[in-house]
């Protein structure tokens, strides 16, 4: 009964659009775009009320003017980050096909990657200690890591692998066979997941007295999660596998996952003062 029960389902089926509403004179508003925006907004409103706790590495004013560098370091380092890491033959040939960003093609390891180093450049202009910083930018950083993945499957892109039975989601351009929704796995590990972990952590202890605790937990925690979930994922058909069978987002997690350790050990050896008891 329960395999009558476990069918395939069209994603055409569930009448989703990459836009928001029917393009109007060339213009369309795609979902992918308001993901950004909303990860940015909604993180930029969750930054604020953990600023207005105990110990904040920064003021809301220096929130407020960090969003257009957090804005700058996550296109730039997402766009980068493709093109090293998952498509550098194509853009060596075309190399003005990097500045096509309506054309798709960003990373989410580049995209972090940029978006830490622009963390220590305003630290180090407005005399900010950057590991703090990172660590309130690591529990709000799931939002859009989160939406990101669900407008990814409204956008019917980036499908998981093949299911090997009847269950699954058939995605247009993916061929006839059950597909796992991959999206939506990691719309929930690396989103809902870690966003739960790191809020517990920072509204419930005592983590944010010891810095690089809670972004060695989001690092770890993003680098383990999105490993595991890259075995339903279809690896990018220009890179496939690589060695050991891993894919290339395998292989970039290893270097969070070791970070993030990293981060979680020594931070033991880093505290702030004027610690409060938590309840």
């Amino acid at each position: 009964m329960l395999g009558h029960a476990m069918i395939a389902l069209d994603w055409t089926s569930l009448h989703l659009s990459p836009t928001v509403f029917p393009p109007f004179h060339g213009f369309a508003l795609r979902w992918y775009s308001l993901a950004y925006i909303g990860g940015i907004l909604g993180g930029w409103w969750l930054l604020g009320r953990m600023l207005d706790s105990w110990g904040p590495p920064m003021t809301r004013a220096h929130a407020d003017a960090f969003i257009t560098w957090a804005t700058v370091g996550i296109i730039l380092g997402g766009r980068i980050g493709y093109v090293l890491f998952y498509d550098f033959s194509r853009f060596a040939a075309d190399p003005l096909a990097i500045f096509r960003l309506w054309e798709g093609g960003m990373s989410f390891h580049g995209g972090a990657i940029g978006f830490t180093i622009a963390i220590f450049l305003f630290a180090r202009v407005n005399h900010l200690n950057g590991l703090r910083i990172c660590d309130y930018v690591a529990c709000v950083a799931p939002i859009g890591q989160g939406l990101g993945r669900l407008a990814n499957f409204v956008n019917g892109e980036l499908w998981g692998r093949v299911t090997g039975t009847n269950w699954g989601i058939v995605f247009p351009g993916a061929g006839d066979a059950p597909r796992y929704p991959s999206q939506l796995f990691e719309f929930a590990g690396e989103g809902l997941l870690l966003l739960l972990i790191l809020s517990v952590m920072f509204w419930r202890t005592r983590a944010r007295a010891y810095p690089g605790l809670l972004v060695g937990v989001g690092t770890f925690g993003f680098g383990a999660v999105r490993f595991v979930i890259e075995f339903f994922r279809e690896p990018d058909v220009q890179v496939g596998y690589l060695k050991f069978g891993l894919t290339m987002g395998q292989w970039l997690c290893i270097p969070m996952i070791l970070l993030g350790l990293w981060l979680i050990v020594s931070s033991r050896t880093r505290t702030i003062a004027a610690v409060p008891a938590v309840a």
